[in-house]
């Protein structure tokens, strides 16, 4: 009688890989999936409104006027805080003293900081200046077109950064600026008390053309649509999550460093200016205000968070304005 071959074992069945676990990314998204539209999205009908009302309402502004993607890029910084009205006041004489991203660049900190005054958070012109140094040293001055290269320079964030593809090169993207928000809450939010920017995002890049397809215009349409709609109606900003009411200036911590700064940017060409050359005005318009004056330890404190942001450097007894040269930093460290 045959014996019969001992049958093979059968293979182990292969233990189940474990997924790996979700980025936190992930989890939050999961756990808080954008909010829904109250008025759903409907593409073709949405773009007409706006183009409709964009043209009803159209300003004719003179960074308009160009697609230079340096020019472009002054303006979406220029009016990220300021009102159109304040930046139409200086956009000439900005023009004619930096008419390139080469010009910019080679001025240096002082120069750009003297033309940015009247226009408010001066960090935004040292980001300019820096800006513009890295475009001429990574790019050849020649303004990068691709997204990550816009993102990689000082103070250019993805709105920025879609600004300048969109009104320069007609390029598609998300333009989340706070009109475009006042239009997008306005039409399909109309009665949720608060939107975040994850509910917006996606909606902006459906409405979107396609690149090529006047990207441009269409965005133009938003902001002119959003400016009418924010004197219009109760301000559809407000509702949003993004939404941050500006600090009252008059009075404040941030008035007396601009006070401070250009009191050391009056100072003439190649000198300075003294602790109590800046207390003594500082104080002046402490005391016209009615408010108790400063100490000198206090205008002191002032002038060094202001050196600490590359507004100034002190040489001696005197203050300078912009960051402190090179050779003068050498200087400093044989003393």
């Amino acid at each position: 009688m045959r014996s019969s071959a001992p049958a093979p074992a059968s293979p182990a069945s292969p233990t189940p890989a474990t997924p790996p676990a979700p980025r936190p990314s992930a989890r939050r998204a999961a756990k808080n999936p954008p909010m829904p539209p109250e008025v759903p999205l409907r593409v073709e009908p949405f773009r007409a409104r706006v183009r409709e009302a964009g043209a009803a309402h159209w300003r004719d502004l003179p960074w308009r006027r160009t697609r230079d993607p340096y020019l472009v890029w002054i303006s979406e910084v220029m009016l990220q805080q300021t009102q159109v009205p304040r930046v139409l006041a200086r956009w000439d004489e900005w023009v004619a003293r930096f008419p390139t991203v080469g010009a910019l660049a080679a001025a240096d900190d002082a120069e750009v900081l003297a033309a940015w005054q009247g226009m408010g958070y001066n960090r935004r012109a040292l980001a300019l200046h820096r800006a513009a140094v890295a475009v001429v040293d990574r790019h050849g001055g020649a303004f990068p077109r691709e997204e990550r290269a816009l993102l990689d320079l000082p103070g250019v964030g993805p709105s920025t950064a879609a600004g300048i593809r969109a009104f320069a090169f007609d390029e598609a993207g998300v333009y989340l600026e706070t009109n475009v928000r006042a239009v997008f809450i306005h039409e399909l939010f109309p009665s949720a008390p608060v939107v975040p920017d994850a509910a917006l995002a996606p909606l902006v890049a459906q409405a979107c053309p396609a690149s090529g397809q006047d990207v441009r215009g269409w965005y133009y349409a938003l902001l002119d649509y959003g400016a009418f709609l924010k004197k219009a109606v109760p301000n559809p900003t407000r509702r949003a999550k993004a939404y941050v009411r500006q600090s009252r200036f008059e009075g404040s911590h941030r008035q007396k460093r601009a006070l401070a700064l250009r009191v050391v940017l009056a100072a003439p060409a190649g000198e300075g200016v003294t602790l109590d050359d800046v207390a003594g005005a500082v104080n002046r318009e402490e005391e016209r205000a009615g408010r108790p004056a400063l100490g000198r330890a206090d205008v002191a404190a002032l002038l060094d968070e202001l050196a600490g942001e590359g507004f100034c450097w002190q040489l001696g007894e005197t203050w300078r304005a912009g960051g402190r040269p090179r050779d003068a930093a050498v200087t400093a460290g044989k003393q």
